[in-house]
């Protein structure tokens, strides 16, 4: 793990927390990850498979359908840079992990994130979260058909 300011436990202790939450999270535990990693009011999150969404569904209907989605499976975050400034942090990782994700047979489900927080209450909570599956480099034309469809 590296954290830009080795000082920093309490930047040093999220990062542990968010490596906990992707854990739990590719196992399909979401109340864990949830109790790991609130969500803020006004959270965004970019998901992986494109689009935008505002705000995070905490209804049990919600989190027991993504929990069905992901049945199991290990992560380990690899952190390419934490710091903070005030009440946010930022954590740029890669989250290397694999699982049984939407009734596919076990595969590689890396993602490269950042995820943004915001000290609110004393608590820190999940801002914003980015994710793509572009952790191995592909090619200009592999981008151009991504973009074309």
């Amino acid at each position: 793990m590296t954290v830009t300011d080795h000082s920093d436990e309490e930047l040093a202790a999220l990062v542990r927390r968010t490596a906990e939450a992707a854990s739990a999270f590719i196992r399909g535990d979401i109340r864990t990850y949830i109790a790991l990693l609130p969500h803020a009011g006004d959270y965004t999150l970019l998901p992986p498979y494109g689009d935008v969404r505002h705000g995070f569904d905490h209804s049990d209907a919600s989190l027991d359908a993504t929990a069905r989605w992901f049945q199991g499976g290990e992560a380990e975050l690899e952190v390419v840079r934490a710091d903070r400034s005030g009440d946010l942090a930022v954590i740029v990782a890669i989250e290397r992990q694999h699982g049984v994700v939407g009734g596919l047979p076990e595969q590689d489900w890396s993602l490269r994130v950042t995820l943004v927080f915001r000290r609110q209450d004393g608590e820190w909570t999940l801002l914003h979260r980015h994710a793509d599956p572009l952790v191995h480099t592909i090619n200009h034309q592999q981008v151009s058909a991504l973009a074309r469809d």
